[in-house]
């Protein structure tokens, strides 16, 4: 069951978002730098897919916790996205049901949502390709759903085993998605930052003919471990006969 479960019929209208520039610069970063960034945290389970190929986006979360089959709260969360924002679906229990589409897609394009990341499915995906609006999602569903049971708006979810709480800074591309807890947003950029100059000093060595071997150490490893280095007659030599 996701997080927030216990809370449900609620919706939660005046949350804290994180700084509109540190989470440019973060979506800047991508999915890997930021995951790797972060201690290798936050990154949701790669069960949760782009629909599209060649987007990056990065916003603050809002919250939508449905029951399985049932996308009464995704309208309900609509009203509560701000520009810059990234709707986060999650289900009670899993479901694949298409539980979002185009008409979605048009009125969050028009408050200025970055995108969708639902553990739920989606539908009419050539028509949200074809509008631009990005969606990370955990099926392609034509199965329709009801507009029938209380969830909740801006309550602690999970997606794919990553906790995502209202507010945080999600950021998706190709690699898939991860979440930095609002709080450490600023300290995860500043890690990214670091992390992003010392694989461009590292990707002009290699341009330039230099070893990974070498400008890691990784030799001391390799000796270390126990790997030696030996030719193909010294290696059939110790095969023995066949």
């Amino acid at each position: 069951m996701s997080a927030g479960a216990g809370r449900l019929g609620v919706v939660v209208t005046d949350i804290a978002r994180a700084d509109a520039e540190i989470v440019a610069r973060l979506g800047a970063h991508g999915v890997a730098t930021v995951h790797e960034a972060m201690g290798r945290q936050g990154l949701v389970g790669r069960a949760i897919a782009p629909i599209q190929r060649g987007a990056r986006i990065a916003g603050s979360a809002v919250t939508a916790l449905c029951w399985p089959g049932d996308n009464l709260m995704i309208h309900a969360a609509v009203e509560q996205c701000a520009p810059g924002d990234v709707l986060v679906v999650a289900t009670t229990s899993p479901s694949g049901d298409g539980a979002f589409g185009d008409l979605f897609a048009t009125a969050l394009r028009a408050r200025g949502v970055h995108g969708l990341v639902t553990s739920t499915g989606v539908r009419d995906t050539a028509d949200l390709r074809e509008l631009g609006f990005p969606a990370w999602a955990g099926s392609v569903h034509a199965q329709g759903t009801v507009k029938a049971t209380a969830g909740s708006v801006n309550v602690p979810v999970v997606v794919e085993g990553a906790l995502v709480r209202p507010g945080d800074v999600v950021v998706a591309d190709d690699d898939g998605v991860v979440c930095v807890p609002r709080e450490r947003a600023a300290e995860v950029l500043a890690a990214a930052d670091a992390r992003t100059a010392k694989e461009a000093a590292d990707r002009d060595a290699y341009a330039a003919g230099e070893l990974s071997l070498d400008r890691k150490g990784l030799r001391a490893l390799l000796a270390e471990l126990g790997v030696r280095y030996v030719s193909q007659a010294e290696l059939d030599a110790e095969a023995g006969p066949r």
